[in-house]
């Protein structure tokens, strides 16, 4: 990994879009329940986009780039989780007050400007996710400020938006989406572009991500929480790294793509030194392969396809040039062609073996296309239509890399070798317009006092954990955890054992989770219930596990009940002080070791039953009383 100086020397420029969704009871401007479950759809809507200009008569370059795919959309609803707001054909209704609370909390504890009005927008949503093609967006705070290691790291904007819908099948010429998540409210946090090395972007969303869970009013699980990355270096371009959920891996991708840039770079260069060209020319190339051998292309020519390609000028040996590990410049001219639906492309500087293209074959295509010596081909096999529209596409991207990096939207491609594939062009600046049905948000005073009264310091919860715990790397793996909402919950009672229940939520919960059992589904009331008996000692601590054990089997069995049911109460005071005199009574103990063996045969029979600091306790106090 390199340090600053290095990423500094090369223009390394680096922002952060987080995206949390907010645990609460309704969406934002209906009130379908945002609690997500598994109830099953009944009823479909079909729809298809196309680009239009927005409020500035401008068409977004993004929407233009997905409309040539020509795909259609399916929306799978429930009467629950999804109505007529959800699929725009009824207005929205008011702004869910809860959510709104949230995101003023947040603005506070980020040091934020609240606007007087709240405005809210429309978003244009490009990739199919929301049947409206919009999502509802309201910038709620403005110009704040985060500390992360000491650093000053600025945060210009916070919005309180609409969740997407979520995708359950994704082909070339059709999605299908879950609307239930539709409409669940999601907060957005945006850090300027100042983040000084990929090391510090992971500190940083690591930061905003342990301010949000410390509300104890987010969403937790898979999906809930998105980050996405925007980097460029001088003389590339600004990439958006879409939906990075592994965290712990968010600076090795960052990595790739400064590499990915220097190496679109070195492309660059090198085909300018050349004085490279990429021919306007589509050449139809079908008659050479009447009897070839290749099952790739045999498989298209039998469903009515044909095979063309085009020349690119002193090309050789550039499309092969790999510019991240397993991807080459070939797989980013490859990833817009498939944008048209073929499957990718073939070219000159891959082996024409894989294909089993033979070389009368190649040399035919060499002649038709009038390649010499230093040139290169792309040719793809689909109906000819597509093919036209997949080969436009790929010679677009081939100039590009004579020129420029091309601003893109990319997702993860390979989560071992963290790479990235193209996923769309960088959205522009005419996706934004007034959303007319809702009217301005008015922020009262009142409302920015109970914000500031409800700020939260990671700083000082750190501090505050580092003091119960007194251990610093405890301290921060409370920090790091999801359990640390439910953790404080539960040590609202002052006498609890605070490190018993860390170690607990921390340690044995992911024992518990190894072994197979369901720790999700025993609740936080049942588990924080767990721990009020504790407390109360109704039962015993080594009971503890066993009850979380019981309990995610039994998951609508009160805890009370199974404590009955697997006799789990715990036996104490005058009564288990009775059991130990019956069980003393008659026995020799002037061996020095026969109250040791006493008390582990005693624990081994009733430890689910008995605390091990009174049984000792009880066993002094009868033993000191024998002796008079």
């Amino acid at each position: 990994m390199h340090d600053e100086a290095y990423y500094k020397s090369l223009g390394f420029m680096c922002g952060l879009e987080i995206h949390q969704r907010l645990a609460t009871a309704e969406k934002l401007f209906c009130s379908c329940s945002a609690i997500l479950d598994e109830l099953p759809p009944r009823h479909d809507v079909i729809r298809h986009q196309r680009a239009v200009a927005g409020e500035l008569g401008e068409i977004d370059r993004s929407a233009k780039f997905e409309e040539l795919k020509d795909r259609s959309f399916m929306y799978k609803l429930n009467d629950v989780h999804a109505c007529l707001v959800d699929i725009d054909e009824e207005p929205p209704h008011t702004i869910n007050r809860d959510a709104l609370e949230i995101a003023l909390q947040l603005a506070a504890s980020m040091e934020m400007k609240v606007p007087a009005e709240l405005e809210p927008m429309r978003k244009e949503v490009v990739d199919g996710s929301n049947p409206s093609a919009f999502q509802r967006s309201t910038l709620v705070g403005l110009n704040g400020r985060i500390s992360v290691n000491g650093n000053g790291i600025d945060v210009p904007s916070m919005f309180l938006e609409e969740e997407s819908a979520g995708i359950i099948k994704n082909a070339e010429s059709y999605a299908e989406y879950d609307t239930s998540r539709i409409g669940i409210p999601l907060i957005e946090i945006d850090t300027f572009p100042y983040i000084r090395t990929p090391k510090e972007a992971k500190s940083v969303a690591l930061h905003i991500g342990t301010l949000l869970r410390l509300t104890g009013l987010v969403q937790r699980g898979i999906g809930s929480i998105r980050q996405d990355v925007n980097v460029s270096i001088k003389g590339g371009s600004r990439i958006e790294i879409k939906g990075l959920q592994e965290l712990a891996d968010m600076d090795k991708y960052i990595e790739n793509e400064v590499v990915r840039q220097q190496k679109l770079l070195e492309i660059a260069k090198l085909l300018k030194s050349r004085n490279a060209e990429v021919s306007e020319s589509q050449i139809d190339l079908t008659e050479i392969f009447a009897s070839t051998e290749s099952k790739l292309i045999l498989s298209s020519l039998k469903s009515g396809g044909s095979v063309f390609g085009f020349k690119l000028k002193n090309f050789n040996g550039a499309i092969g040039m790999e510019v991240n590990p397993g991807r080459r410049l070939g797989s980013e001219i490859s990833d817009y062609a498939k944008m048209a639906g073929v499957k990718g492309i073939i070219h000159s500087d891959e082996d024409m073996g894989k294909y089993s293209i033979n070389e009368s074959e190649l040399a035919e295509i060499r002649k038709r296309l009038s390649l010499s010596d230093g040139d290169s081909f792309i040719m793809v096999a689909a109906k000819a239509d597509i093919a036209e529209k997949a080969l436009r596409l790929a010679m677009e991207r081939a100039k590009m890399a004579m020129e420029i990096i091309p601003p893109e939207t990319r997702a993860v491609d390979n989560r071992e070798l963290y790479t990235t594939r193209f996923m769309r062009p960088l959205p522009g600046g005419s996706r934004m317009y007034p959303e007319t049905d809702i009217k301005p948000i008015y922020v009262s005073d009142e409302m920015l006092v109970s914000a500031q009264e409800r700020r939260i310091s990671v700083e000082e919860e750190r501090s505050k954990l580092k003091s119960e715990f007194g251990s610093e790397d405890m301290a921060e793996r409370m920090m790091l955890s999801t359990e640390l909402p439910l953790y404080r919950e539960i040590t609202k009672n002052a006498s609890i054992d605070k490190q018993f229940v860390a170690n607990i939520l921390l340690q044995k919960f992911r024992e518990l989770q190894r072994d197979g059992v369901d720790v999700e589904s025993i609740g936080n009331e049942r588990i924080k219930q767990i721990f009020e008996m504790f407390s109360e000692g109704a039962v015993a601590k080594q009971a503890v596990e066993q009850l979380l054990r019981l309990a995610a089997k039994e998951p609508k069995a009160a805890i009370t009940e199974i404590i009955k049911a697997n006799a789990l109460g715990r036996i104490t005071g005058k009564k288990l002080e009775e059991m130990v005199s019956k069980e003393l009574k008659g026995k020799d103990l002037s061996d020095r070791n026969a109250l040791p063996l006493f008390i582990k045969s005693f624990m081994s029979e009733h430890r689910l039953n008995v605390d091990g600091s009174e049984l000792n306790g009880i066993i002094a106090r009868l033993s000191k009383s024998s002796k008079k």
